[in-house]
């Protein structure tokens, strides 16, 4: 299976006008397709470094637009949608990350291996708020394709393996640290504002 995914992405980097297919799978990868965009995006990026920051751009892009149909799916087919193609013990866990964080939730799978699509279709049967949504994508899927495109760009070839093997874990590791930042600075907050109790007299 991994041998054919590879072939499949080296067919595709090989044909006419790459950036086109690059941003049909990243569009198609946001609401139903399985496979990545990333692996064509760092294939793309090692053969022409000097165009990695714009593969960047357009795998951004596709994916933002493919998570708007993704939420039209789930916002028309609603629940029943969800658990015809996902698992009970996926949607109940995105559900609970979109009652704690709301449609921010979205950023943190649009910066993660977890699928996005399931975000996407989740988010509008869950009739979260729209324009959250559509800005914590665009952030999320900007940050994410826009730093592999920079570090193929800077690093080419070299830079693959990295990719590959750590990317996903940089990018967990850096949700955790912002949502822990926020955490962090929204304690210290309400403590500051708690009314301190009066002392009590000799």
């Amino acid at each position: 299976m991994k041998e054919r995914l590879f072939l499949f992405i080296d067919q595709l980097a090989a044909m006419p006008h790459p950036g086109w297919w690059l941003f049909l799978l990243a569009f198609a990868e946001s609401s139903f397709f399985p496979i990545p965009p990333d692996v064509l995006l760092i294939t793309l990026g090692v053969a022409t470094p000097e165009r990695a920051i714009w593969y960047g751009l357009v795998c951004s892009a596709g994916s933002v637009l493919g998570g708007i149909l993704g939420y039209g799916i789930g916002l028309y087919g609603g629940r029943p949608l969800l658990y015809k193609f996902f698992s009970t013990r996926k949607i109940h866990a995105v559900e609970r990350l979109y009652n704690r964080f709301n449609a921010w939730a979205t950023g943190i799978a649009g910066l993660t291996p977890i699928p996005y699509k399931v975000f996407t279709i989740a988010g509008g049967a869950f009739k979260i708020d729209f324009k959250i949504f559509l800005l914590a994508s665009l952030a999320s899927r900007s940050l994410r394709f826009m730093a592999e495109g920079v570090l193929l760009y800077f690093f080419g070839d070299s830079i693959r393996g990295f990719l590959f093997q750590w990317f996903n874990w940089l990018s967990l590791a850096f949700v955790v640290l912002l949502v822990g930042g926020f955490w962090l600075v929204h304690h210290l907050g309400r403590r500051a504002h708690r009314p301190s109790e009066p002392r009590s007299g000799p």
